[in-house]
């Protein structure tokens, strides 16, 4: 759906932000772009999305060339959440927020429906006519998200939507974003947290000073631990835990979750038995629960 081909970005000559970056993204694919501050991530997502222009290479969105197309033809295509929600808002409710994009493009009376349904997928209905600027941070992020849903876009980008949001709305937001992949739509988002790349994504890539240093499966990409040291990025804490388990224990792989961990060591059971070892599971709810190694 997108190819990147030695695309490069500068903002002023001698402060180039871009790299020769060479990607392409499939279709339903989730991909999470990981990377520190200031290696190119926010840049590279303004260049897809036609926010800014390549100094050099060429963008194709499903064929066609993104430099030959407006902004207004790849927002069609493209619906991308800004890392600052609030940037994204400015109408007095919620509903108008969703329908403001949709008032230049469709009739007045198809435009309660698209409404209404990105504000059901969103879980902001009952929120309809709420000050957006009033709303937690976990729902200005949703009504931001509501407002590109209305636009039907395939691809949806999203800079870094769970930073400092709290663990309640991180989940409820990537709950969101698990069920428009299953739907078909195409991913791309910014984070930080590795956590939530191990879970969700199918693709992580990662940048450093402007260009992709790593590209693949997360469970790859956690594996090249010095090629994401250099990068300054850890993987998360039950990946390294996994790791350095491996160091007694033969486990197959590193894992990724706290579920799959457990998974591994049930076949080692018997043997942590006679080491004096055990799993034991403590169910804290529906949706949390933890394994203990004693």
């Amino acid at each position: 759906m997108i190819q990147l081909s030695h695309l490069h970005y500068w903002y002023h000559p001698g402060r180039k932000i871009l790299n020769d970056i060479n990607l392409t993204i499939t279709e339903n694919e989730f991909t999470v772009i990981a990377g520190q501050n200031g290696s190119g991530k926010t840049t590279m997502l303004k260049n897809i999305s036609g926010l800014l222009r390549p100094s050099q290479g060429s963008i194709m969105l499903r064929g066609n060339d993104t430099g030959k197309m407006s902004i207004a033809e790849i927002a069609a295509e493209i619906g991308f959440v800004m890392q600052d929600p609030d940037r994204q808002l400015f109408e007095q409710t919620v509903y108008d927020e969703a329908a403001f994009a949709l008032k230049r493009r469709l009739p007045k009376t198809a435009i309660p429906q698209k409404v209404e349904e990105a504000l059901c997928t969103v879980g902001l209905i009952d929120q309809r006519d709420d000050f957006p600027p009033a709303l937690c941070r976990a729902d200005r992020v949703k009504t931001v998200f509501a407002s590109v849903l209305a636009m039907g876009p395939a691809i949806i980008m999203l800079d870094e939507p769970i930073a400092g949001q709290s663990p309640r709305g991180c989940r409820l937001i990537m709950d969101i974003l698990a069920k428009l992949h299953r739907q078909g739509y195409t991913i791309i988002m910014v984070t930080h947290n590795m956590q939530i790349a191990a879970e969700y994504a199918q693709r992580l890539i990662v940048m450093k000073a402007g260009s992709v240093v790593l590209d693949g499966k997360p469970a790859d990409v956690f594996q090249q631990s010095a090629e994401l040291a250099d990068a300054g990025i850890l993987p998360p804490p039950i990946t390294r835990l996994s790791h350095r388990l491996r160091e007694h224990i033969p486990l197959a792989q590193d894992a990724l979750t706290p579920a799959e961990l457990a998974e591994m060591l049930k076949a080692f059971t018997p043997i942590l038995s006679r080491q004096g070892a055990k799993i034991t599971k403590h169910a804290k709810g529906k949706r949390c629960q933890s394994w203990v190694l004693d």
